[in-house]
């Protein structure tokens, strides 16, 4: 089966989990191919669909909302899976208990069908936020680091590798 493993990503996170993700597909015998949603084609070309993107404000950015509304109809054509990338584990143990999918995932929802959407988290580094981010980011006693679970990652990935079945040789 040929998958689309598309994400938005802004300082490389999201990139790297999208590229484990599709290189796991590829293991259990799909092609999948990991491509960044504003180079990304036709969607029409792929028989399934792994979207995600890095979250701010609560919400994909805005080349990954533009591809999906762009490619609503073929979409919902195929089994699609969304995922998430956010700093909420970057947080205290309050804000990390509380997160939430992005805003825009809801409105995804109605429109695609998807079988899935997993909220993941992602990496943070000081110079990832301007001054006034690295300010409210320390107050509410956010940490730097890298805080991808890549066993989480794969197991995501390996789901929906059984979700599709073999491919056909």
């Amino acid at each position: 089966m040929r998958i689309l493993v598309g994400y938005a990503s802004e300082h490389g996170s999201t990139r790297e989990i999208a590229v484990r993700v599709a290189e796991r597909l590829r293991e259990h015998g799909h092609e999948a191919e990991a491509l960044s949603l504003d180079r990304a084609g036709d969607v029409g070309a792929y028989d399934a669909a792994v979207l995600g993107s890095a979250v701010h404000n609560s919400a994909w950015l805005p080349t990954a909302v533009d591809y999906v509304e762009r490619n609503t109809g073929a979409l919902a054509e195929r089994p699609v899976w969304l995922f998430s990338i956010g700093l909420a584990h970057a947080m205290n143990a309050w804000i990390a208990d509380r997160a939430r999918e992005p805003t825009t995932i809801a409105a995804f929802r109605a429109a695609l069908r998807p079988r899935g959407h997993c909220l993941l988290a992602g990496a943070v580094e000081r110079d990832h936020l301007p001054f006034f981010g690295r300010l409210v980011f320390r107050l509410m006693r956010g940490r730097y680091g890298d805080f991808r679970n890549w066993t989480e990652i794969d197991a995501w990935a390996d789901s929906i590798a059984t979700d599709l079945g073999s491919p056909l040789r």
